[in-house]
């Protein structure tokens, strides 16, 4: 951390208790530019690709940009969209946090923040990045896909622990959280797609029938003042 206090352009702010959804929302508070890429300690970022995103903002209007990354091989990391695609709740979940930019002018008028219930850090530890977008979705706002390399991550991630409980409960609360009276269906379609990784058939009642939801945030409440529709 002391390295980056030497640098002109660069500010620590410091963010109490756990959760990198709670260290997000304090840097859409604190940054000052008009687009914000997300970022892991472990990420390589490829600033030509960012640089290639932001104009894609600048020129498409939209409020989020996923890109792709890359392992440390070089090779994609998991399956993307060879063009660009408009995200939507059936095909944003495996949208990870450091392929995230994000124009802030539009995030904050619409009152967007990370559910800090969600994410790792927290019990919930996935599912933030996939709730942010159904939020921006929520309120009026769009993103795309597009096919830009932003940075060199490990292979390890939170997203890739399978086969436990926990991992059912987490997958199930964000499912909820984004779906709302249609979570059953919701369910069912991701249990029918993944029910090997998930433990298989045996663990698959207990998962359809897990409509849990976490209590809510002040989060949440800041979103509806900011006149967002939300699923809690």
């Amino acid at each position: 951390m002391s390295s980056y206090a030497n640098l002109a352009n660069a500010r620590i702010v410091p963010v109490p208790g756990l959760g990198v959804a709670k260290s997000r929302n304090v840097s859409m508070d604190h940054a000052r530019g008009r687009y914000l890429l997300f970022c892991d300690d472990d990420v390589v970022v490829n600033l030509p690709g960012i640089e290639e995103a932001v104009r894609y903002l600048q020129k498409s209007g939209r409020a989020l940009a996923l890109g792709q990354g890359v392992g440390p091989t070089g090779f994609t990391r998991k399956s993307y969209s060879r063009g660009v695609k408009r995200l939507t709740r059936l095909n944003s979940a495996k949208a990870a946090t450091y392929e995230m930019l994000i124009d802030l002018h539009q995030i904050r008028a619409a009152g967007v923040r990370f559910d800090e219930r969600f994410g790792a850090g927290a019990t919930l530890y996935l599912g933030d990045e996939y709730i942010f977008i159904a939020d921006l979705l929520e309120c009026g706002l769009a993103g795309d896909a597009i096919p830009v390399v932003f940075g060199t991550h490990p292979d390890e991630s939170s997203g890739s622990r399978w086969g436990t409980a926990e991992d059912r409960r987490a997958r199930a609360a964000a499912l909820n959280r984004v779906f709302g009276r249609w979570s059953f269906w919701a369910r069912l379609g991701f249990g029918l797609k993944n029910w090997s990784k998930m433990g298989g058939w045996r663990a698959m009642p207990a998962f359809l029938a897990d409509g849990s939801r976490p209590g809510v945030v002040d989060v949440v409440p800041r979103m509806v003042e900011a006149g967002a529709r939300v699923r809690r």
